[in-house]
């Protein structure tokens, strides 16, 4: 079993860290203001699941890039639907 990263390994954690971090902004602005009105919470409850479901998909394949991005996502997604859930 070779521990070596390979280039479609750099793809993954590339493409991971991007949509990641271009979910970043909006969970801060989120965070910062607790508005909320314009999300959907059933976009945002449906989007969780399935960002739950790349985590275990990763974690099952043992694709790390899928997990830390889903992991770190699933997190932020979660906030913002409990915060959805409390403040609307």
């Amino acid at each position: 079993m070779s521990t070596a990263v390979t280039l479609a390994d750099w793809i993954g954690f590339m493409g991971a860290a991007l949509t990641t971090v271009s979910f970043m902004p909006q969970a801060w602005l989120t965070f910062r203001t607790r508005d909320v009105s314009g999300i959907s919470l059933g976009m945002y409850s449906v989007f969780t699941a399935g960002v739950a479901l790349w985590l275990v998909y990763g974690l099952l394949l043992g694709a790390w890039p899928i997990v830390v991005a889903n992991a770190i996502t699933l997190a932020l997604a979660l906030a913002i639907l409990v915060m959805k859930l409390r403040f609307r």
